[in-house]
């Protein structure tokens, strides 16, 4: 028998300081919403207050607290999820305070990635980032340590037990460290290997829950988990890729981005994001069907900067064309296709403008290939785009002609070949 899960009853809780504009706000809290139903979180209300700035000790202000500690007896709530980072203090006046757990937005996430991982560096990665989360915070439990029996005589064994977790914790990030470099220096070959063998690669970015794995896998037959959740995808997967005339080429599927990502998360989730640089060109998905797509899409543009990756060659994917928000309007800059990853033609039509792309970054030829050339003449159909192929009787040679990468090795054996 199958036991049903059961749902954490969770209190959202938001500051708006005279900052935020209130568009960005509403849309914050939403998303904090859909992040904790993605943890497996059900949403009993949520709490909002406006403020000159945020409170130094407690976040929200004394009121606040006490009409929050109120709410969570009578809705019998089990966690309190607040839209920002929590100072270690903050967390510690509240905890005191509440009577019910608290965690931020950056617990939240790490927790959703936790679930998420599958592969070994993915895992590494997040337990990395909790580590670096909880060292500062730990000082906290340092003083309930410290008052575990009755005062006088007990204090000693609780700061130890500190220091003994500190220099654990410290222990087992250098640990993490260095596993997550062998295994960077793993993926270094095989990208090196990659690059030998010259495969053009096509990388998909964008927001998180934008669609990204949906259409990886509609356009390359795979099977990567696909949810209508945040963050369904946490590890880097490349399948092959083959473009209307036959060309061949790598396509991965990345991570989602999000707005006001933890720093501690940026830094974990870097060499997640290392696959994109060696990217031939960039298929950035945008949904079209998010009120605040303007904003995910400028939040991925600027972390692909953050990321010096300016200079790919990008193509804006703009997603469930199906369910388009009435107040969407493109952004100029960068060729764009307007799809719904479910549909088969917008997936052709993708794939054509794809190949139109990739053709601009390659240089033409024309040759004649003699008819023993049965290997040349099936890696032109793989590895470059090949767009006219005639069989001349008299003379006995193929006439073809086609695209190819300037720097790939055929490119090279084509030259003895030139009419």
């Amino acid at each position: 028998m199958e036991q049903k899960e059961t749902k954490e009853k969770a209190i959202l809780v938001g500051c708006q300081t005279s900052g935020d504009d209130d568009l960005r706000f509403h849309y914050s809290m939403e998303e904090l919403e859909a992040l904790t139903e993605t943890a497996q979180g059900e949403v009993l209300v949520s709490v909002v207050q406006k403020r000159e700035r945020r409170h130094p000790a407690t976040y929200i202000g004394k009121g606040k607290v006490e009409e929050l500690n109120t709410l969570v007896e009578e809705l019998e709530a089990d966690i309190v999820i607040f839209n920002d980072e929590l100072s270690p203090s903050q967390k510690r006046n509240l905890a005191s305070e509440v009577n019910a757990r608290i965690i931020d937005r950056t617990q939240l996430i790490l927790d959703i990635f936790a679930q998420r991982a599958r592969s070994k560096e993915g895992k590494l990665q997040v337990e990395l980032a909790q580590l670096q989360y909880i060292l500062p915070r730990l000082a906290g439990q340092g003083v309930a340590l410290s008052r575990l029996g009755a005062g006088i005589g007990t204090r000693g064994p609780g700061e130890t037990k500190l220091e003994s977790d500190r220099r654990h914790i410290r222990r087992r990030i250098d640990d993490i460290k260095t596993q997550l470099s062998v295994i960077v220096q793993h993926r270094d070959r095989y990208r090196e290997r990659r690059k030998k063998n010259k495969a053009f690669q096509v990388a998909i970015v964008g927001y998180t829950n934008a669609g990204k794995s949906t259409l990886f896998n509609r356009l390359s037959e795979a099977d990567s988990y696909e949810e209508n959740q945040l963050f369904a995808t946490l590890d880097p997967m490349t399948r092959k890729l083959i473009l209307p005339s036959g060309f061949l080429s790598l396509i991965t599927d990345t991570v989602g981005f999000i707005q006001d990502l933890p720093t501690t998360l940026i830094a974990a989730f870097r060499s997640t994001l290392e696959e994109v640089k060696e990217a031939d060109l960039l298929l950035h998905v945008v949904d079209m069907s998010n009120p605040d797509y303007f904003h995910h899409e400028k939040t991925v543009n600027k972390l692909l900067e953050d990321l010096d990756i300016k200079e790919i060659p990008q193509l804006t994917v703009y997603n469930k064309k199906d369910i388009q928000h009435p107040d969407f309007v493109p952004t100029a800059g960068t060729p764009t296709a307007f799809i719904s990853a479910f549909n088969q033609e917008d997936r052709q039509a993708l794939k054509e403008k794809m190949e139109k792309l990739v053709m601009e970054m390659m240089d033409p030829y024309d040759v004649q290939v003699p008819s023993t050339e049965g290997k040349l003449l099936s890696q032109l159909k793989n590895e470059t785009i090949l767009r006219e192929l005639s069989f001349d009787e008299e003379a006995q040679v193929y006439r073809c002609k086609g695209y190819t990468l300037q720097d790939h090795q055929i490119t090279g054996q084509l030259l003895q070949f030139k009419k």
